[in-house]
């Protein structure tokens, strides 16, 4: 099967810099169900490809405060992908200027491949959830839902 990224988009939430007093254990099944609840398979009956997003509190997001699917045509979001990946993986490749925790595995998105809408739409939506989640502009953009 092909994929989108070369191996699995693993974006773990960066911890808080709060500090606290003593953390409490997490138990295998409870941090099994953190991990099943915040991970979002994007893949599609149109085609081959498949994108994991494990990112604490994107489904969520994705469902109570993203735009609803075909609200955006495929090919506005298809051109905004193409620049956000651009930015993304020009970051990726520059850890002493952008933190390389953000920034942790380069995304392999070839804009003349059909991914068809529903690829697009999560990761498209998963660029706008980044990008407020960690004040970051990866386009010239303002980025609002």
């Amino acid at each position: 099967m092909k994929t989108l990224i070369p191996f699995l988009l693993l974006l773990i939430l960066i911890s808080s810099c709060k500090t606290v007093d003593a953390p409490k254990p997490v138990g295998d099944e409870r941090e099994e169900s953190l991990v099943a609840n915040d991970t979002v398979v994007i893949d599609s009956d149109e085609n081959e490809y498949e994108i994991i997003i494990i990112e604490p509190g994107f489904n969520a997001w994705l469902q109570s405060t993203a735009r609803p699917r075909h609200y955006y045509s495929q090919n506005f979001l298809e051109t905004r992908n193409q620049i956000y990946v651009t930015n993304w993986n020009i970051r990726v490749n520059q850890p002493q200027q952008f933190d390389p925790n953000l920034y942790e595995l380069r995304i392999d998105y070839n804009p003349r491949e059909d991914y068809g809408y529903e690829i697009n739409y999560k990761l498209y939506n998963y660029f706008i959830y980044f990008q407020l989640t960690y004040n970051q502009k990866l386009g010239p953009f303002v980025v609002r839902i």
